[in-house]
């Protein structure tokens, strides 16, 4: 699986210093990747969100005192 950004591939680099993942791991991920231009970010599609429905107001009825 290839790394999406820049963060990630730190992240990665960070996890293999720290030993907990290995280094043929990291490889992989990094001979996947290639020599792409990754973004430092990736923003969370707006389609993976799910959209709140606005509840309707019920009409209260009004209670004679």
């Amino acid at each position: 699986m290839p790394f999406k950004s820049q963060a990630q591939r730190r992240k990665f680099a960070q996890l293999l210093v720290e030993g907990k993942i290995s280094n043929e791991t990291y490889e992989e991920w990094n001979r996947e990747t290639g020599g792409k231009k990754l973004p430092e970010r990736v923003k969370p599609t707006t389609a993976g969100r799910k959209k709140t429905k606005t509840r309707a107001k019920r009409k209260r009825k009004k209670t004679s005192s």
